[in-house]
């Protein structure tokens, strides 16, 4: 799973030594992880989704938070369009196999935006 946990984001961040990246992934990451356990809020239904997941907590996307965060940090060192190219597939993923509500999406977007700035 490409997108998971945000390991392409910390792949490309390690291979390009942004350590400062990384950084903000992993805390993109940890926040999403919190909101997630605070909201609470259940993913779409079991028979309509296209694959499993790992939890059934659906407020925000990960993969759109990791995404965004990693997208916007290392595309102050790297070609953007590639980068955000990537992060819509991600984050759009979740969308197209069912196992997030549009909300989510732009929940977690939102999010590893914020943290992006904010870990400058």
């Amino acid at each position: 799973m490409l997108g998971e946990h945000g390991a392409v984001w910390f792949v490309i961040a390690v291979l390009a030594r942004r350590w400062d990246a990384a950084r903000t992934v992993a805390i993109a990451y940890g926040a999403n992880q919190f909101v997630k356990v605070v909201v609470r809020r259940p993913r779409p239904r079991h028979d309509q989704r296209l694959t499993r997941t790992y939890s059934d907590l659906s407020y925000p996307s990960a993969h759109a938070a990791t995404s965004v965060a990693g997208a916007s940090r290392l595309s102050e060192t790297l070609p953007a369009a590639p980068l955000w190219i990537l992060a819509a597939a991600l984050a759009g993923s979740r969308l197209y196999l069912r196992v997030h509500h549009p909300t989510d999406t732009i929940a977690g977007a939102a999010l590893g935006a914020a943290i992006a700035k904010l870990a400058r």
